[in-house]
């Protein structure tokens, strides 16, 4: 089975990526984690996000596009990134999920990725 770990920070936390001093223990704990599922053989693909304000939101209304800069929530906690896994179930997406930087400062969503429409 395919999950998708979705990584949920706030903006304490997005800000160590940046910090100086913070920065190295942030990203090292991230670079562990990933080789960890990596060396476990049950990462499928995944990638880390850039921060919420870099992206667009688009959204159509009556046929009419409308563009956003940035985020367009104002949430506490924003998508970091994320990770597909090929894992027997769901406890053990949940392990995975538990092991992750952003699990005790923020949070981690874990959707089951829907199978293709049989055709």
């Amino acid at each position: 089975m395919q999950y998708v770990l979705l990584f949920q920070e706030n903006a304490e936390e997005r800000g160590k990526r940046t910090d100086p001093v913070a920065a190295g223990p942030y990203w090292g704990s991230w670079s562990a984690y990933m080789g960890a599922i990596a060396q476990a053989g049950v990462m499928v693909g995944g990638n880390g996000l850039q921060p919420p304000e870099t992206g667009t939101t688009l959204r159509i209304e009556n046929g009419t596009r409308h563009v956003v800069d940035g985020p367009f929530a104002d949430t506490k906690e924003a998508l970091g990134g994320y990770v597909v896994l090929e894992v027997a179930d769901l406890d053990a997406a949940l392990e995975w999920a538990a092991r992750a930087p952003c699990a005790a400062a923020g949070s981690v969503e874990i959707r089951l990725v829907m199978a293709p429409p049989a055709g």
